[in-house]
C-alpha cells in the first residue's frame, strides 16, 4: 500500500538520535538545528526523559480521562511554578492543532459569539477551525472556510478596534513570534492594544505557545515578553520533547462545566512522564536564560554575515532573512554540511529551532557551513 503522498522529503533516513545529532542509515551525523518542527527541547535520547518514560510503561502507559491521573495534577502545578501563570486550570490534548481547536471552542462557549480574529502570516494548525485561523488559503478547505475569521496586519490598530467593537468575535488568536509564517513579531504597544480591546469588548485573549512556549523564546511562554495576561494559552511542541503532548491553560475567570471539553489520548500517563522529564531539565539545566544567551550571540554573529538581510526571532526561535528563496541553500546545508535546518511560508526565510541544550559550538559549525554555503 502506498503512503499518502502529502510530504516532500529530503533523502535522509534517521536510525538514531542523541543530543544535538541524529544518525542517517547513511552512517553520518547530522547536527539538528530544527528539532523536528521545534518539538526536540531538551534533547534527542536525553536521559531523564528516557528514564521517566521507560519507568512509566513498565507501570501503566494510558488508561482514559474517566479515572483518576495524579501525574496530570502533578504537571499542571509544575507548569503553573515554573511559568507563573498562577490559577489557570489545564486541560491536556495531543497536538497543537488539538490545543488551538479547544482553545477557539473554549472562547467561543465562554463568550457566545462566533467570529475570530487572527492575523496575516498566522499558522495555528490543521483542524476545522484552527486551519481557518491560519493565513494559508491552499490548505483551508471549504468545509473549513465556514468559519468566519478575519485576519489583520500586526499594527492595525483601527482595524482591531472597529472589528472587536462589533461586539460578535469570541477570540483574538496571536503568536507572540510567528512560526510558519516566519518569525514576525508584534510591537509591544500593539500587544498591548489587543490585551486591552479585547477585555473591553468581551473577547478572549488567545495566546499561541505551541511552537514559542516551554522556554524556546528566553522565556516560559513569549507573550510573557509583553507583560499581557491571556484568558487561554495554548501549548504543544516542545511540551514532550517528541511524546505527542498538548494542552491550554485557561484563566481562572473561565469555568468548566462536565462534557465542555473531551480528549481520549490527552493527558494519558506517558504524556504527563514526557512532559515533566521536559520540566525537569529545563529547571535543572536552566535553559531558559540559556536560550537567552545564545540567541543574543547567535544574532550579533548573523548580523554582520553578508547577505543576510535580516535576524529575526528570540531566544532559540530564530530566523535568517535573504534576498533570495532558501530551498537552495536548505539543500547545501543538509547534502554538504550535514545540517538540518527549516523553512517557513517566507520562502526566503531560513528558521533555526534547534532544540534548547545546543552549545556555541554547534551554532558556531552552523556559520561557518552557512558562509561556504553563500
Amino acid at each position: 500500500m502506498p503512503l499518502f503522498d502529502v510530504y516532500p522529503l529530503y533523502e535522509v533516513t534517521p536510525v538514531k538520535a542523541k543530543g544535538v545529532y541524529v544518525y542517517g542509515a547513511d552512517k553520518k551525523k547530522y547536527l539538528d538545528l530544527y528539532g523536528g518542527h521545534a518539538v526536540i527541547s531538551i534533547g534527542h535520547q536525553n536521559p531523564v526523559y528516557n528514564r521517566k518514560l521507560k519507568r512509566q510503561i513498565s507501570r501503566i502507559g494510558f488508561y482514559s480521562n474517566a479515572i483518576q491521573n495524579p501525574l496530570q495534577t502533578q504537571l499542571a502545578d509544575e507548569i503553573e511554578a515554573q511559568s507563573g501563570c498562577n490559577g489557570y486550570q489545564m486541560f491536556m490534548c495531543s497536538s497543537g492543532a488539538e490545543a488551538n481547536e479547544n482553545a477557539l471552542k473554549l472562547a467561543s462557549f465562554h463568550t457566545g459569539k462566533t467570529k475570530i480574529v487572527a492575523f496575516k502570516n498566522a499558522f495555528h494548525g490543521r483542524t476545522s477551525a484552527a486551519v481557518a485561523a491560519t493565513d494559508t488559503p491552499k490548505i483551508i478547505a471549504p468545509l473549513n472556510a465556514q468559519q468566519e475569521v478575519i485576519f489583520l496586519d500586526f499594527g492595525d490598530e483601527k482595524g482591531l478596534t472597529e472589528t472587536l467593537s462589533k461586539g460578535d468575535v469570541c477570540a483574538v488568536i496571536i503568536e507572540a513570534i510567528q512560526g510558519v509564517g516566519g518569525l514576525d513579531m508584534p510591537t509591544e504597544k500593539f500587544m498591548k492594544q489587543v490585551e486591552n480591546s479585547c477585555r473591553e469588548n468581551d473577547t478572549c485573549l488567545i495566546a499561541d505557545e505551541v511552537q514559542s512556549g516551554f522556554g524556546r523564546s528566553g522565556k516560559f511562554f513569549a507573550f510573557q515578553h509583553y507583560g499581557i495576561t491571556p484568558d487561554i494559552i495554548s501549548m504543544a511542541k516542545g511540551m514532550g520533547n517528541g511524546f505527542p503532548v498538548g494542552g491550554i491553560l485557561a484563566h481562572p475567570n473561565i469555568k468548566p462545566w462536565y462534557g465542555m471539553l473531551g480528549t481520549t489520548f490527552g493527558g494519558n500517563h506517558l504524556a504527563c512522564q514526557a512532559s515533566l522529564a521536559v520540566l525537569e531539565v529545563l529547571k535543572k539545566k536552566k535553559l531558559m536564560d540559556h536560550a537567552t544567551a545564545l540567541g543574543e550571540a547567535f544574532i550579533k554573529r548573523a548580523e554582520s554575515i553578508p547577505g543576510v538581510k535580516k535576524v529575526k526571532g528570540r531566544g532559540l526561535m530564530l530566523g535568517l532573512e535573504f534576498d533570495f528563496e532558501v530551498g537552495e541553500l536548505r539543500k547545501k546545508l543538509i547534502y554538504e554540511h550535514q545540517i538540518f535546518t527549516g523553512g517557513s511560508s517566507n520562502k526566503k526565510l531560513l528558521r533555526i529551532l534547534p532544540p534548547l541544550t545546543v552549545q556555541q559550538k554547534h551554532l558556531d559549525q552552523f556559520f561557518t557551513a552557512l558562509e561556504k554555503s553563500l
